[in-house]
């Protein structure tokens, strides 16, 4: 009969659905749940540990192409002869390519998607109205809209044929061309055929691109002089990967880009005055380059800081001279998954050989190219941030995988490509002729340097996927750029990187997931290079610890050095690496825009019971006695008022001289009884606990903004010691919400503050609800001076008539 109560118990107090399936409702959430319920599965191609499988593939394009720079018209014209390598198990029947130039014609869906007030890639251009605010639009933007309206941009492709000659089939899909074989492409087989294009090259700073040209008009040359930043030149092939098959996405211009690794062989017809900088090796310096210009390159191999290659002298001769004619350079390039140059007779160069003792390449030259424009702070910066970087990213990865490694100023802030990075500070021009520089300019040159050098590793050589996952490189080498940062000087002010920096961009609304398409993430920045960068620190430094932090991370490095990786693979080689279950730390940090806010709510001290009747009652009636007095005896006895049982002695009895705390003979005889009811190892440990007479805390915990995380705690003591620990976030993993925590201190060790994360090391958004007791909050306030109101109310325009 009990049992037919509880089920209709059930039955009246749970929701039937029409099904007839019965449904509870609560609010546990399972912060803690296995992440490889939403990873893919292990396969033959990437297994469970996070590597890459026994049947991992990729594919390979290799390129020669032909090139020619039209400075006056600023135009490129090229041909291309492509042999593509099927090294999949599938028969492809067709193959896609990337035509990036087309995000710049009129009628590309990047431009007709661009929304009024939507970011760009350099932040808002344009605002809609608001109240009785106009709508706004930057000059900047104007500038760009007519330099799209004044100019036709995008590829032109002349011709795409069979290795005959043969015309072959192909449909241009936006910023996609499909090229249609003949025969299908078999596994283990390749083909080769050939593209001829042409293109106006953008000015990158009125279109704001990732390349293009600068044109400097005040130089003594008559027509002025160009810089000219070369990527995305060239029809680049799609990637073809296990998980994706073809990488079709159209290229909207923040998504950058996935490519496969092949060989380069690239020459480039250029003004007989330019100085050539290019990914790859020149194979032909001895028909672009003065004798004594090869001299000191061969001596910069050895030497221990940066020599010039082109000095300053000649490089002001050649920015007043014009061309007399054209001049081929050619460079060899060697599993490098993509391929850029920058051409223009301004640039002096410098170079320094970087040494790898038993690695590959045991001499990197390390080199930089720029314009006067760069000045002193290229000279003492540059180069040295080159060979920095290669030094401090070598630890947490592998050798420096390429021959050279080059920083190119022009007109692009700061942009990356195999061997080859486009860095744009410089110094300011002062009415005296000199050139100086800020502060801030020169962090942005040393912390751009290292952030771009550093993606020839990340993901020039760990080849992930750009245009889906920005933050997988982002992260990784924003994490690694802070680390480098503050090896080179750590008072510097870095920043972006560190947990701290996040706290801002993690409360706020307008977050979106980590994992987040490249192309929908509303705040690129902070999403995708600054909260995994943060990640990464809390994990290093918090949480797994920088010994086997930095083992996972180069583990995960050299598994995927030239392969293409995905997220599920670095989350399971992290792991697997470090020994360390971090589903609940992905899950949080990369799938979720909750923040961490841990709140200590309450502490409570306790002390134990003896148990023994003439020992707590007396100390219960002394806490009883040192309660505060009653508001209304304090006041009578202020008043002096008469107490009736004091002036009538015959109205008392044995209540007034005994109270609840008054020892009986019968507490005494329920004391005896306990003990001898007690096991002898449980009377063994009350006797020791009554003893020792520990101090008990127990510590009340919120989990405010969502996430978990470890709790660190400061522990201050009233005899001035201190104690740093911190509980784990599995504390976290049966009640995500809220905690509590028991410490044991021995007696006369009293607590008297406790401050959670107190070196701001995990992102906590309220610091103020990390103290306990709680603290006074530290402020400023500044003192001003109000306008006087009637300037406030309406302009004199009579008298500024008369002005």
């Amino acid at each position: 009969m009990r049992f037919l109560w509880f089920v209709a118990a059930i039955l009246v107090a749970t929701p039937v659905t029409a099904q007839g399936i019965q449904q509870t409702r609560g609010d546990f959430e399972d912060r803690f749940r296995q992440l490889d319920e939403v990873l893919p599965d292990p396969n033959v191609y990437r297994n469970a540990s996070g590597a890459p499988g026994h049947q991992y593939w990729q594919q390979q394009a290799d390129y020669r192409i032909d090139a020619q720079l039209d400075e006056d018209n600023r135009r490129l014209t090229a041909r291309a002869t492509i042999r593509y390598t099927n090294n999949s198990p599938d028969t492809l029947p067709w193959l896609w390519l990337q035509l990036d130039q087309n995000r710049f014609r009129s009628d590309s869906i990047a431009e007709l998607a661009n929304d009024f007030g939507g970011p760009g890639r350099r932040g808002p251009a344009v605002s809609a109205a608001s109240g009785d605010q106009p709508a706004r639009l930057s000059l900047g933007e104007l500038r760009r809209q007519q330099s799209m309206a004044d100019n036709e941009y995008g590829y032109d492709i002349t011709a795409v044929t069979n290795a005959d000659g043969s015309p072959l089939a192909h449909t241009i899909v936006g910023t996609l061309m499909r090229v249609d074989l003949p025969v299908p492409l078999a596994p283990g087989q390749s083909v080769d055929f050939g593209i001829e294009w042409a293109f106006n090259i953008v000015e990158e700073n009125a279109v704001g691109a990732r390349s293009g040209y600068e044109h400097f008009p005040d130089d003594p040359r008559s027509s002025g002089n160009d810089i000219f930043l070369l990527a995305q030149w060239f029809p680049r092939m799609v990637a073809y990967s296990d998980y994706e098959g073809w990488h079709n996405k159209e290229f909207l211009g923040r998504g950058e880009f996935t490519l496969e690794f092949g060989d380069y062989d690239v020459s480039m017809t250029v003004p007989d005055d330019h100085i050539v900088a290019s990914t790859g090796v020149l194979q032909n310096p001895e028909e672009v380059l003065t004798a004594q210009q090869r001299q000191r390159l061969e001596q910069a191999r050895t030497a221990d800081e940066p020599m010039f290659i082109v000095t300053p002298a000649e490089a002001e001769a050649n920015e007043r001279s014009g061309p007399s004619g054209t001049r081929t350079w050619r460079f060899s390039a060697q599993n490098v998954r993509d391929f850029a140059w920058a051409s223009s007779r301004k640039f002096m160069w410098d170079a320094q050989g970087h040494r790898q003792p038993g690695a590959e390449n045991e001499i990197v030259m390390a080199m930089s190219f720029w314009p006067k424009e760069g000045g002193e702070l290229w000279r003492r910066y540059s180069t040295a941030a080159v060979v920095h970087t290669m030094e401090v990213y070598s630890r947490f990865s592998f050798d420096y995988p390429y021959p050279t490694a080059q920083s190119v100023n022009g007109p692009v802030g700061g942009m990356e490509y195999p061997m080859i990075t486009f860095n744009g500070p410089r110094t300011t021009l002062n009415d005296d002729g000199s050139r100086t520089y800020s502060l801030s300019e020169k962090v942005f040159l040393i912390g751009v340097v290292i952030h771009e050098i550093g993606h020839i590793y990340f993901p020039m050589t760990v080849n992930s996927d750009e245009r889906q996952w920005t933050w997988m490189d982002e992260g990784i080498n924003s994490f690694l750029d802070s680390v480098a940062g503050y090896e080179w000087d750590p008072d510097m002010p870095w920043t972006r990187s560190l947990p701290r920096d996040l706290i801002p961009y993690m409360t706020s609304d307008q977050q979106v997931p980590i994992m987040t398409q490249s192309d929908s993430v509303r705040n690129l920045g902070p999403n995708a290079y600054g909260k995994p960068s943060a990640a990464y620190h809390i994990l290093r430094d918090t949480i797994i610890g920088r010994e086997r932090f930095d083992f996972a991370l180069r583990e995960y490095a050299r598994r995927w050095r030239f392969r293409r990786p995905t997220p599920a693979d670095f989350f399971r080689t992290i792991e697997e690496a470090s020994g360390t279950d971090l589903d609940w730390f992905w899950r949080g940090w990369f799938y979720t825009t909750d923040h961490v806010d841990i709140s200590l709510d309450s502490i409570y001290r306790l002390r134990i019971d003896t148990e023994n009747p003439d020992i707590d009652l007396p100390r219960r009636r002394q806490e009883h006695a040192d309660e505060p007095e009653r508001v209304g005896n304090r006041l009578n006895r202020e008043q002096n008022l008469p107490i009736w049982v004091l002036e009538n002695p015959g109205v008392t009895d044995f209540y007034d001289d005994n109270d609840q705390f008054t020892v009986t003979p019968r507490d005494r005889r329920e004391f005896n009884e306990f003990l001898e009811a007690l096991e002898p190892w449980e009377r063994a440990a009350f006797d020791r606990a009554v003893e020792e007479d520990a101090n008990y805390y127990v510590l009340n915990f919120s989990n405010l903004g969502g996430l978990v995380m470890p709790i660190i705690l400061d522990l201050t003591f009233t005899n001035g010691s201190t104690e740093r620990m911190m509980i784990p976030a599995e504390i976290w993993r049966r009640n995500s919400r809220e905690v509590s925590k028991l410490l044991v201190f021995p007696r006369g060790r009293e607590l008297e503050q406790v401050v959670v994360d107190p070196d701001w090391e995990t992102a906590d958004a309220d610091v103020e609800n990390n103290h306990y007791p709680r603290r006074i909050v530290p402020s400023r306030i500044e003192a001003f001076r109000s306008p006087d109101g009637e300037s406030r109310v309406q302009r004199d325009l009579m008298h500024e008539a008369q002005e």
